[in-house]
Order: structure tokens, then C-alpha cells, then sequence
């Protein structure tokens, strides 16, 4: 487990993990340029309706409407800096490929060309689970608010969660979607065990941002383990 984490962190220098990481951040900024600059309508226009609610251009108006720019701006940063990792994780998976190639040539040359799996299975796929993971996280939001039990269900939900994601995707790099699930249930404990650490790099700031190269990299070493240990 810890030899894998620690394989998939050396690699991290590797120009086709620089090369996703650049490339991927890059296009979360510009869609996240993109909703700041709607977002900066949306103010504008809840601007106009508190004047409208008002009725007046006195210190009362400006000072509701200052409080209502202060109070949607540092929501929009914070759903930024929240979202942000998800949207790494809708974006990592059209780069799967070159991630696994890049690994598989240092740590397993023997390996032939993995099966890529088509655009359309590749998006369908990622905002299924971004969709499920949001879903799953507001259900158990309640939770979120009992100390000690919220720790317990965060990383429990979302370790289950990104064990099976991950190791669905890079197992169906060589077997059908049958054989990977069959064999993640097979070995099932191992790979949550995974989504664990994969769940804890994911609360981490700054870290998170990286997590789904180095899930990635992480996840292919331990289903090549696994599938060894199940021949």
C-alpha cells in the first residue's frame, strides 16, 4: 500500500504528470473565470433588486447592497476553492491515458497498449460520478455536523466512493467493465482501503489539487497487485 502511494508521489516530476496537471488546472481556471464573470452578473442584478426592494438611494440601500456583494462574493470564493478538486476530477479521466502510459513504461514495460476507452464512455462516466459523489455528500450532510462521526462518515463515504471510481477506470484499461467490477468486489477491502488515502489527500488544501494524477498513478499500481494476487 505505502510502496504504491510512495510510486505514485516519485513520479510526480514525470513530464507527462506536469504536462496533465498544467493542462488540467488550466482548464479549471477558464471554467472557473468563466462562472466568476456570471457570477459578477448575478450580483449585479441581486444589486438592482435590493435597490428596487428599497426604494431609495440612501446610506441604508448601500449599506444592504455592500453587505449582499460581500456575502455572494465570499460564497462564490468558497464554492470555488470547494469545487475546484471535483472538477479536477471530471477533467483528469480525458487524461487518463497518458498518465497510465507514463507509469506502465517505468514500473511495468512488459505490459502492452491498454484499451482506451471512448470520448463519450469517458464523460458519461465522469459526471456520473461527480453526480453520484455530490449527491451522496448532501444526503449524508447531517452528518458532516456531528463531531467525530463526521470524520467517520466523510471519509468513509467518499473512500468508498473513490476506491471504486478509480479502480474501475483503470482496470477497464484491461478488462470489460464485468471482469473490473467483479474483481473489485473480489478484493473489495483492499481497494476501499485505497479510497481511504485517496478520500484524505482529497480534504488536504492545496494537495487536492493534484489528487486525481497521483490517484490515478496509486490506483493502476494497486490493481496491478491485485490482479497478480488473484491469479
Amino acid at each position: 500500500m505505502f510502496s504504491d502511494l510512495s510510486k505514485a508521489f516519485g513520479q510526480t516530476g514525470d513530464p507527462a504528470f506536469r504536462k496533465v496537471f498544467f493542462i488540467s488546472t488550466a482548464i479549471s481556471l477558464v471554467i472557473f473565470a468563466l462562472l466568476w464573470g456570471l457570477a459578477g452578473y448575478g450580483v449585479s442584478f441581486l444589486d438592482g433588486m435590493i435597490a428596487g426592494w428599497a426604494e431609495s438611494d440612501g446610506w441604508i440601500t448601500s449599506v444592504l447592497v455592500t453587505v449582499a456583494e460581500a456575502i455572494s462574493w465570499i460564497g462564490v470564493a468558497f464554492l470555488s476553492i470547494m469545487l475546484f478538486p471535483s472538477v479536477m476530477l471530471i477533467i483528469i479521466p480525458f487524461f487518463l491515458e497518458d498518465i497510465a502510459k507514463a507509469v506502465e513504461a517505468k514500473f511495468y514495460p512488459e505490459l502492452g497498449e491498454g484499451r482506451q476507452p471512448p470520448v463519450g464512455e469517458t464523460i458519461l462516466g465522469s459526471i456520473q460520478f461527480v453526480g453520484v459523489t455530490l449527491l451522496v455528500n448532501i444526503i449524508a450532510l447531517p452528518l458532516y455536523f456531528i463531531p467525530l462521526v463526521n470524520l467517520f462518515a466523510f471519509y468513509l463515504i467518499n473512500g468508498y466512493l473513490l476506491g471504486r471510481e478509480y479502480f474501475e477506470m483503470v482496470a477497464q484499461r484491461r478488462l470489460v467493465l464485468g471482469e473490473a467490477k467483479l474483481l473489485r468486489k473480489q478484493f473489495s477491502g483492499r481497494v476501499i482501503i485505497a479510497g481511504f488515502f485517496l478520500a484524505f489527500l482529497l480534504t488536504v488544501p492545496i494537495l487536492n489539487i493534484a489528487m486525481p494524477i497521483w490517484a490515478t498513478a496509486f490506483m493502476l499500481h494497486r490493481f496491478e497487485r491485485i490482479r497478480r494476487d488473484a491469479m
